[in-house]
């Protein structure tokens, strides 16, 4: 069984981080939910979310993604944390992958890591990124980094790490069932 990490810190965007969490859930996947700071996170919506550890407890494990979700004040906290940070460049040295959504692709540039890849991110944060690289598509592959746009692409975003980490015939299996992309 494949198992990943997903970082939250205060101010995550919701949708985000609960429609990746579900579907990779769905998949038979194993999210492992890390607090930035405890165990208790809240949305930038006011939803709290229990986490399943706190990030300071699993910094040494190893998964196979490494996830982080948008919303301006989690991505400013998650960018500030020298522990993610380093996260982000042991799992990049490894060629392991990494999920970064909205807003959370700058967290990646933060940390050194971006350089010739191409990316896309929330609107308004192009400027973190070479605008040479820069894409307007849902989800872009960019080797062992995925990130994604925006609230409204977490369903395609999820949907594309599943069928990173389960395969094709999953993903399409698990669009079929909650009727992604299907009209009636």
């Amino acid at each position: 069984m494949k198992k990943v990490l997903i970082i939250m810190a205060d101010g995550f965007e919701e949708i985000e981080a609960v429609t990746v969490i579900d579907l990779l859930r769905r998949a038979d996947i194993d999210v492992i939910i890390a607090g930035l700071n405890g165990k208790s996170v809240t949305g930038a919506h006011n939803i709290v979310v229990a986490a399943d550890i706190e990030l300071k407890s699993v910094l040494k494990a190893e998964y196979d993604m490494l996830i982080l979700p948008g919303g301006g004040p989690g991505t400013a906290a998650l960018a500030a944390s020298s522990d993610v940070l380093e996260l982000i460049r042991r799992y990049d040295s490894k060629k392991t992958y990494i999920a970064a959504i909205c807003a959370a692709p700058t967290a990646l540039a933060k940390a050194g890591i971006m350089d010739g890849r191409a990316v896309t991110s929330y609107p308004g944060t192009e400027n973190a990124f070479d605008s040479k690289l820069y894409k307007t598509e849902a989800v872009v592959i960019s080797g062992h980094i995925i990130t994604s746009r925006a609230p409204g692409t977490a369903a395609d975003f999820a949907l594309t790490l599943v069928k990173i980490l389960a395969g094709e015939n999953r993903a399409e299996t698990l669009a079929k069932e909650i009727y992604h992309n299907q009209r009636r």
